[in-house]
């Protein structure tokens, strides 16, 4: 049927919706770390992170010991919702280690595996709360390609394949939007203040703080703020959607922490189960948590493999500030020479923005260049994707266990891949994939 390395298999069976494929044409056969090993044996670097769910790295060894300890003694894997050992753990773990020093009293919703669950129960339970159907998001918000999820998400491409109108959502700009100086919070207190605006008090407002998929756009601390106390004025639910932004990858727990509010509601997914097992997590104020019991269910919304790796990454990494000042140090490092990058080409006109290693290279001059970016940085062994309406943002998401010596191997790659496309010339036009994992 082939050799080992070819794609004929995939090609011949598996739907056309298959997309980071396309970007990344091989068989990938394992991984350590921050390294790719192809069926053929080339290794790549890892700049991506499986769309940020990796933030501690693949097969990291502490998470493996744990996972092979648990099975080996017969450990529960599928629990529904029902007690568990491992959940307990967990639990406890995240009391501890996130809830306990940070002063948040939420409750914990264990919804199904993905992104997108996590947010569809977080606007239901916000509806069901406040009695109200209507829901604020922003400009370029990516929350998930589910029907609820995706009418909170930004992206035309995605929203084009619903099938159905994506109703009871209203868009408004993102903090930097319309440009430097705007603050356009203002359009929304006007709009709520004035029933002549045609918006309905809504039930709820969700954003990301980093929008990820978005383009890596960044929402200012005094913004966050000024709309935590419009929200909270108005008996306005705040859901902060930490799915890709979260557990460490813009150098805190959670990227909103920065600006020292405390939404009402908060989703995580991705790395939140440490390993890249399946998981995700609602967080809830006591207050909002109305459902009654059964009223949101999911076969699998106790993955019990997940909650042991997800103990195990809390114990490892959050115990005390030494991961997230490595995190910080590697920042400054990447920002430094992306905006290195950035002068030394200044007809580009290209701008960094992002937190942690979270960060963008966005290049509006040129709309393919990014994309071209990514894939001579691909033949040269490094894997690296694109964000933003138009895939115009070189995004850079690697694990935030990588070293720096990795780190700087990659950023020579994506210069001496920059170099080479600009020297190229002309345009390439590639098909848009990758966004449509970033919640799920």
């Amino acid at each position: 049927m082939g050799d080992a390395s070819s794609l004929t298999t995939f090609e011949r069976r598996e739907s056309e919706v298959r997309g980071y494929i396309r970007a990344f044409p091989v068989v990938f056969d394992s991984a350590k770390g921050s390294t790719l090993v192809d069926a053929d044996g080339r290794e790549y670097l890892d700049f991506f992170a499986g769309a940020g769910t990796l933030n501690y790295g693949h097969n990291n060894p502490v998470f493996v010991r744990a996972l092979i300890e648990y099975l080996e003694r017969d450990g529960i894997i599928h629990g529904l919702d029902m007690a568990t050992s491992a959940k307990k753990a967990f639990i406890e773990a995240f009391e501890t280690h996130v809830l306990a020093p940070r002063g948040f009293d939420y409750k914990l919703q264990f919804t199904g595996p993905t992104g997108a669950n996590a947010v569809e129960a977080a606007l239901k339970v916000a509806r069901r709360a406040t009695g109200r159907s209507n829901v604020v998001a922003f400009t370029n918000g990516f929350h998930g390609l589910s029907l609820g999820a995706l009418a909170a998400t930004g992206n035309s491409h995605y929203r084009e394949f619903a099938g159905v109108s994506l109703g009871d959502v209203t868009r408004l700009p993102f903090d930097g939007y319309l440009g430097a100086g705007v603050d356009t919070l203002d359009l929304f207190e006007k709009m709520l203040d004035d029933p002549g605006s045609g918006l309905d008090l809504p039930a709820a407002v969700i954003l990301e703080a980093v929008q990820g998929e978005g383009g890596i756009n960044v929402a200012s601390a005094p913004w966050l703020r000024r709309l935590r106390q419009i929200t909270a004025d108005r008996g306005i639910l705040l859901i902060l959607d930490e799915i890709q932004s979260g557990i460490g990858r813009t150098g805190s727990f959670f990227a909103f922490e920065e600006s020292g509010i405390v939404p009402d509601i908060v989703t995580a997914s991705k790395s939140i189960s440490g390993s890249g097992l399946p998981m995700s997590l609602v967080l809830l104020r006591p207050e909002v948590d109305v459902w009654e019991p059964g009223a949101h269910t999911g076969t699998f919304r106790g993955n019990n493999l997940a909650f042991v790796s997800a103990r195990a990454a809390l114990e490892t990494y959050w115990t005390d500030t030494a991961f997230t000042d490595g995190v910080r140090a590697k920042s400054g490092l990447l920002r430094a020479e992306l905006q290195r990058l950035a002068d030394a080409r200044p007809d580009l006109g290209a701008v960094v923005r992002g937190r942690g290693l979270m960060y963008g290279f966005a290049v509006d001059s040129d709309r393919t260049l990014a994309r071209r970016v990514s894939a001579e940085a691909f033949r040269r062994g490094l894997v690296i994707e694109t964000s933003g309406a138009f895939d115009e943002v070189l995004k850079f998401l690697p694990a935030l266990t990588i070293t720096e010596d990795e780190l700087r191997r990659g950023l020579g790659i994506v210069e001496e891949s920059l170099d080479a496309v600009l020297a190229a010339g002309g345009s390439e036009d590639r098909t848009l994939v990758g966004a449509s994992e970033a919640t799920d």
